[in-house]
């Protein structure tokens, strides 16, 4: 096996024993870090410290993790133009902070056998956002109700963090 030191050095190709017995003599443990690699190739270190800084690694990238909301509003397919207005409001408010929206049009009885009348008020409030979002899932029939996804626009900040987020994930996949 290649065995790597505790400060990073190559040690050189060792038989599994005289790794164990060096990793002894100097009260650390013997860490496969690479099984599939020809040889495979074995770290000595301390393995709770490892295991500790990783963990603090991985609580710092969930802690800068940007939790994304989905706010849902309801809407019939007869709304009156002032509730409509009110209701987009509502969603143009979720949009603004950087929710996603899930717009659920309810049908009642003789209303399920008209299903135009909810895709024409989807694709009117989905024009009236635009601006501030685009329609991330298309309108879909789901029984009774009807349902289409809006999320923000990225904007130049939440780009930036997202990058570093993606990064940072990266770093962290290399290490383990």
């Amino acid at each position: 096996m290649r065995l790597v030191g505790p400060q990073g050095e190559q040690v050189g190709i060792v038989r599994i024993e005289d790794a164990l017995r060096l990793a002894q003599e100097s009260d650390l443990d013997l860490v496969e870090v690479a099984p599939m690699a020809k040889p495979p190739v074995c770290k000595l270190m301390d393995y709770d410290k490892f295991k500790y800084e990783a963990a603090v690694k991985l609580r710092e990238a969930r802690k800068n993790q940007a939790h994304t909301v989905i706010k849902e509003m309801k809407l019939r397919p007869k709304i009156d133009p002032h509730d409509y207005d009110t209701k987009k409001g509502h969603v143009v408010r979720f949009l603004k902070a950087g929710d996603k929206v899930k717009i659920t049009i309810m049908f009642r009885g003789r209303e399920q056998s008209r299903p135009e009348l909810g895709l024409r008020l989807l694709a009117r409030l989905a024009e009236d956002v635009e601006d501030l979002g685009f329609v991330e899932a298309a309108p879909k029939q789901d029984g009774r109700n009807m349902i289409m996804v809006l999320a923000p626009h990225r904007t130049k900040a939440s780009q930036a963090k997202a990058s570093a987020l993606s990064e940072t994930e990266a770093a962290l996949a290399a290490e383990a």
